[in-house]
Formats: structure tokens, sequence, C-alpha cells
């Protein structure tokens, strides 16, 4: 007996509509990366492990899929790294490439490793697959594409302004009709570990920190003793969970807490600005807004940080990114700021889909289907469907002379626009009959009007 035929949980397939819709997605993205200067580039799906490994913090680095070596690098596992239960060197010896776990840092490898070749800042999109070996539930797959824009080389503080826009135009664009572009600095949760004298705990205070919205104050509470972090500290950064109001309120109390922190009086002064800055150019549909409990458990974030949520749909973050001043420093090349954010395309997905906001026409990918009566009517109509793709019209033949019937239900399950049809008359008279599908509507015109028409 044959075995059923499936894919990996966390994986999909995806059909013919839902690859359209995904096309109008990254088609929209891509307009607005190329209308603020952005170049497209692309790296490999898998980097080596010594890459990625240690990048992403202890949680990213379990989700990292490993590639087991092949061949004779099998036999050089370290087997003695297992004896001695060194089990991150072992699993290094096993397998010496991973699949990307973002774009991110390959793309901080990509820069060093060509930056004869590029011209700084260095601004870069990129839509591709990345891998994680994450739970798969709603929202969250282990395959997915990320839609990332960087600038490398430049320590100003516009590339955030730009990003916020970016953020507002694209979703504006995708008609997503409310949504929250949060921002927090992690100078300013840095300046929080400072002054309340945990300042060896920074990481541990992120990542718990960052778990606020799914465990809630107690779990955060929770997990913060168990790191070991001082009962006096926690009870110093509790007022923080429940900070909400006006952003300037908000930015003036966060003064006063960090008064004698210099790194994070750094951060409240860079959320000003970008603040002041997005105020002036004004945003189309998006609310920017100031939440100190914004972690981002990604170490390499060192500046402003951003998510951004859909509201009145049950889904985490659908857009992500921050700043990043020694990630390019990991490979070896020092002093080169840079700042990103990555566009969740599959979250953005299911967001349009649960508010049925695709356009309707958005499958309509057959401007003409030629029902086929015969041969002697083939031979007529293929002249002018070569026409048709000639002008770039896309425009198909039934392949066979089936049932009328069969033939327009094909119509219908490729929407199609139209449909020609040309029997016994209508090359009598050099003439074709084209059916508005959605309409039903039936006009009869000679061949050369019909070319003038839609071949122009």
């Amino acid at each position: 007996m044959s075995q059923k035929p499936s894919i990996p949980k966390g994986t999909r397939d995806f059909l013919p509509f839902q690859v359209n819709r995904r096309e109008y997605i990254y088609d929209t993205i891509k307009s607005v990366f190329k209308k603020y200067g952005f170049a497209p580039i692309q790296t490999p799906s898998f980097e080596h492990s010594s890459t990625l490994m240690g990048k992403y913090g202890d949680e990213g680095d379990r989700l990292i899929f490993r590639i087991l070596n092949s061949g004779d690098k099998v036999k050089k596992a370290d087997l003695n790294a297992l004896e001695d239960g060194n089990l991150p060197k072992f699993a290094n010896s096993l397998a010496e490439k991973a699949l990307r776990y973002d774009l991110t840092v390959p793309f901080a490898r990509f820069v060093v490793q060509h930056q004869n070749d590029l011209t700084f800042p260095f601004k870069r999109y990129q839509i591709q697959p990345v891998w994680r070996a994450d739970r798969p539930q709603k929202g969250r797959y282990q395959e997915f594409y990320q839609c990332d824009a960087d600038v490398v080389g430049s320590d100003s503080l516009l590339f955030e302004v730009d990003f916020i826009q970016i953020f507002d135009e694209v979703l504006s664009d995708l008609k997503i009709p409310d949504f929250t572009i949060q921002i927090n600095n992690r100078k300013i949760l840095s300046g929080i570990a400072e002054v309340t004298g945990e300042e060896d705990k920074i990481i541990d205070i992120t990542v718990a920190i960052d778990k606020l919205d799914k465990i809630g104050e107690d779990g955060v509470v929770k997990e913060l003793l168990e790191k070991e972090v001082s009962q006096a500290a926690i009870d110093q950064i509790k007022p923080l969970f429940s900070l909400t109001g006006e952003t300037q309120k908000m930015l003036d109390f966060m003064r006063e807490f960090l008064a004698s922190s210099e790194v994070g009086m750094k951060g409240i002064e860079e959320l000003e600005y970008v603040f002041a800055k997005t105020e002036i150019l004004g945003l189309r549909n998006a609310k920017l807004d100031f939440d100190v409990t914004l972690a981002r458990g990604l170490n390499y974030y060192t500046g402003a940080i951003f998510e951004v949520k859909a509201i009145g749909v049950k889904m985490g973050s659908i857009c992500g990114g921050g700043r990043y001043d020694d990630l390019t420093g990991l490979f070896g090349m020092k002093n080169l700021s840079g700042v990103g954010i990555s566009f969740g395309a599959d979250r953005i997905y299911d967001v349009l889909t649960e508010l049925e906001l695709f356009p309707e026409n958005i499958n309509q990918t057959l401007e003409f289907l030629f029902i086929n009566f015969g041969e002697k009517e083939a031979d007529f109509a293929l002249p002018i469907l070569q026409k048709l793709r000639n002008a770039s019209v896309p425009s198909e033949m039934y392949p066979e002379s089936a049932k009328l019937k069969k033939q327009f239900k094909y119509a219908d399950d490729k929407n199609a626009k139209h449909t020609v049809v040309i029997g016994e008359s209508e090359i009598k008279n050099n003439e074709v009959t084209v059916k508005e599908m959605q309409s039903g509507e039936q006009v009869t015109m000679s061949v050369d009007d019909f070319i003038t028409k839609y071949c122009a």
C-alpha cells in the first residue's frame, strides 16, 4: 500500500490563488522599498553554523535547523565531546551548516564579505524564506518568508524615521485599517538594568520583559526570580509593566526614572528625536506608541526597536526591527552601525485573509480563453492568440474540442475575464465573439477591431 503524501508540520504548499495573494503582498512591499532607495540582494538558504550560532541568544540558538554532515564528514564527529558531555561542541562537529534563522545575520556576513563592492550607507532589501525549529501554531511556521530592509554604514536616526514611514505606507497600501507601531530603545532597557543594580542581567531582563504580553506580569516576575534578579530590582521594574498614557508624559517619567543612567538618558534622547521628526512628516494610518516593555529578545539590538501589531486581530507582531551598532563586528568589521526592519509576510497574509482585504480581482490573471470548436476553428484563432501574447495579454486556448459546459467551467475556474468564441459564422465573416464572463455581456466584432482594441 502506497504511503499517503504529506509535508512536515510548520510548512505549507501554496495553491495558485495563494501565490497570487502572496505576490500581491511582496509587490506592495517591494514598491515602497524601492521608493525609499533600497536595492535587492539574495543570500544562500544555508550558512556555516559558525555564522549563525551565538547571534540570537540561547533561545534563538535552540531554534536553528542544523544540517547533518554527509559522506566522510560524518566520521569526523567529535565523540570525545559527546563523552565529556559537551553537547554544543559535539553538535557542531556533526553539523557544519545550518538553515538561516533570519535575514539579518546573513546580511551582516554579506556586508563584511563584499565590503569593497558596496557604497555606504548601503541600503538593501531582501525577500527570501527562513527556517526556525519552533512549535507550529497559528501565525507561526517553521518555514516562512521575511521581507527585510536594512541600512548599514550610518548612525543617523533619520533612517529610523524612514522605517516608521515605510511601515505606515506599506500597511496602508495593503488596506489594513488599524495598526500600531510600538517603539522602544535598548539603551532605555540597559538604563533600567543599570539603575536597578543589575547591569550583568540585562539579557535576562530583556528576554523576560519581552514575554510580558504572553505570560503576564506574574510570569515575568517568576522568570526574573529564576534568573536570580534581586527582589529589590524587580520591585523597581514592576511599575514599568503598566506604564501607559501620553507619549511625552511617559518619556518624562522615564527621564526621572533613568536620571542616574547616562546610557538610559541617551535612549530617551534618541526616542524624542524620532517622535519629533515623525510628527513633522505625519502618518497615514499608523499610531506610533512608546512601549517601555518592548524588548525584542535578539541580542544584537542596541538602539531603537520596533514592533507592529494589527488591531482587532488575534495575532502577534506582523513587523519588527531595530538598530544594531556592532553586528558586523562579529565578523571582523568594527564601527559599522546599522538599522533594519522585517515584514512578516505570512502573518500579514493571515491578517488580510481574516479581514477579507485582498482585492477581488487578484486571481483574475487570465484575460482571454479561446473556446475550442475543432481544428479548423483553432487554426483560425491561433494567430489572434499569438498577437495577444505578443502584446503581453495573458491568453490561452482550451486544448481540445470538448463540451462547451466543460470549457466554460474551465474559464470560470481560471478566473478568465473574457472568453472568445470563433465558430463557422465568425470564420466566414472574419469576426470573433467576445463574452465578458462576469456580466455575461457578449459582442461580435471584426478581427481587426479586436486586435486594435486589445493588442495596442
